[in-house]
């Protein structure tokens, strides 16, 4: 059995509201340094499989888990 993750973020040069909202909250409570705020999610789950658990995992991205047209997306497999 595999532990998968997979990141999923907004592709460069899509606006990224949430990253923007959370972005002026920070700023709003006392950190002007902040910059470039992405928010993206994490998908964690157990694969259970005799094939390659990379692979299954990039196939349910292009599927299901990220719109590859505007979202990229990250698999770590322990």
């Amino acid at each position: 059995m595999a532990r998968v993750k997979v990141q999923v973020f907004l592709k460069p040069g899509v606006l990224d509201v949430q990253g923007k909202a959370v972005e002026g909250a920070l700023h709003g409570l006392g950190w002007p340094g902040v910059a470039n705020a992405r928010v993206g999610k994490l998908i964690e789950f157990d694969l259970d499989g005799a094939g390659d658990p990379a692979a299954e995992a990039k196939q349910m991205c292009e599927v299901l888990l990220a719109n590859t047209v505007i979202e990229s997306y990250r698999i770590e497999v322990a």
